[in-house]
């Protein structure tokens, strides 16, 4: 009776085959990279640089808690329009300062009224003797943390490092470009840093997760897999997608500058079927550390003639060029078509990056992740960390773009094709880089028309 049972029972493939049990080890966290607390390697290396960290419009008539690099901060806007970036609890008695009270000078602890400038110092200590000696000398030694921030076109940045060593703000390109119009957002993942930062540098992901496995999330275009190319060039990441669509080639270039900054092509201005020439980047963004586990994307969502469309320039606009979908959607819709948010936090909160097995595929995630290990032992070393290059008088050149040229296939070898092709629209951005913008931009377009037309530059 058992045996007639048993043969009933049968396996999908041979049970010498499954290796669950051998594998069922959790593999390590990579602890150098994704750790980004005060005090820890990654978070000293993130702290040499300027990050957004809040919307302006986020920061009202109260002050507003937040958390970056695993720090409890508060942010603030005196009544006299100064901000203030200070750590949380007032250095008298601990009372939290989300409860403070903004005035023209400062903010005022709610508990023993302390009053605090944005720069941390002590202003005032009600109910004190101000003739007192130890008052006075506390008032000298003592301050309460701050850091500098400044707030450009709807973003407020931070640098977090040590005063001495507070670089220069960079300015990009990216801007001011003419004929685009920019909308700030943000947007929260409930994963490490690096797992959201990754997906900059993978561009074969566009091919499945955004097209394949749920459809045309962008264009139909982003569905072809390309020739890919990663160029570093010291702490930039350029990562180019080279893709056939019919009559078409259509190179796409996304951007990382370390640590953080990372643009990409148009997310919908673009799909392959009609000449784009140096389109600009569909988002301009930063992805900002919260903690080991939580992190945040602050941005620009770019609209216009070079970057997506207009009708694009809404909240959940600036949602589907960030990830595909809409943040906010019931789980069925979330499971049956995932995005980027569900990929990367899917993940777990922190990503057993022991546990990968990387591939060619992903040369721009090991040669930036390389890169960052390098900076971080340098630092260690007592070295100074390369800023974002500016020409003087200019802005940091970026590269992230569309392309899109007509050009007719190959019966043979069009693969080869079109990789030279992207290649030298490479070198083109590369060639001009010491130019003004202006004529960079003027000099790129020139001579893309001229390659579109004989290929040859």
């Amino acid at each position: 009776m058992q045996e007639k049972l048993l043969n009933k029972i049968s396996f999908s493939s041979d049970s010498k085959n499954y290796s669950g049990y051998h594998q069922s080890q959790e593999p390590k966290i990579d602890s150098v990279l994704a750790y980004v607390s005060p005090g820890t390697p990654c978070g000293e290396y993130f702290r040499r640089y300027w990050h957004p960290v809040a919307l302006s419009s986020e920061i009202q008539e109260d002050p507003k808690e937040l958390k970056i690099l695993g720090e409890n901060l508060v942010l603030f806007r005196t009544k006299s329009k100064k901000l203030g970036l200070v750590h949380k609890h007032c250095p008298h008695r601990n009372a939290s300062l989300v409860f403070g009270k903004c005035e023209n000078a400062g903010i005022r602890c709610c508990y023993h009224g302390w009053l605090f400038a944005p720069d941390g110092e002590i202003l005032e200590t009600p109910g004190e003797d101000e003739k007192s000696e130890s008052v006075k000398n506390m008032r000298q030694r003592l301050r309460l943390g701050a850091y500098p921030v400044i707030e450009f076109n709807g973003l407020i940045f931070s640098y977090m490092g040590p005063p001495n060593e507070m670089p220069d703000f960079p300015t990009y390109d990216s801007f001011s470009i003419p004929d685009i119009t920019t909308r700030p957002y943000k947007i929260d993942y409930n994963c490490n840093w690096l797992q959201i930062l990754d997906a900059i540098m993978d561009p074969i992901h566009t091919s499945f997760l955004h097209s394949t496995i749920s459809g045309a999330q962008f264009s139909k275009g982003l569905g072809e897999i390309g020739e890919l190319e990663v160029y570093e060039r010291d702490i930039q990441f350029l990562g180019s997608n080279t893709r056939r669509v019919n009559d078409y080639v259509w190179v796409r270039v996304n951007e990382l500058i370390l640590p953080n900054f990372t643009q990409a092509g148009a997310a919908f201005a673009a799909d392959g079927t009609k000449t784009k020439l140096f389109g600009r980047s569909s988002f301009t963004r930063w992805v900002v550390p919260i903690d080991d586990t939580h992190s945040v994307s602050l941005a620009w969502g770019n609209f216009g003639e070079r970057g997506d469309p207009l009708k694009y320039n809404t909240k959940e606009g600036c949602e589907l060029i960030e990830q595909g979908e809409l943040v906010d959607r019931p789980w069925k819709e979330k499971q049956s078509r995932p995005s980027d948010a569900e990929a990367v936090e899917g993940m777990g909160e922190i990503s057993k990056h022991k546990g990968e097995h990387l591939m060619p595929t992903d040369k721009g995630i090991m040669l930036y992740r390389r890169r960052i290990r390098q900076l971080i032992k340098d630092l260690e070393d007592g070295k100074k960390l390369p800023q974002p290059q500016q020409i003087i008088g200019e802005a940091v050149r970026t590269n992230g773009q569309d392309t899109v040229l007509k050009i007719p296939k190959l019966q043979k070898n069009d693969r080869k094709y079109i990789r030279s092709i992207g290649d030298k629209v490479m070198k083109l951005q590369f060639e001009a880089e010491k130019m003004s913008l202006k004529e960079r931009d003027n000099y790129i377009i020139s001579k893309l028309k001229d390659m579109e037309k004989n290929i040859s530059i």
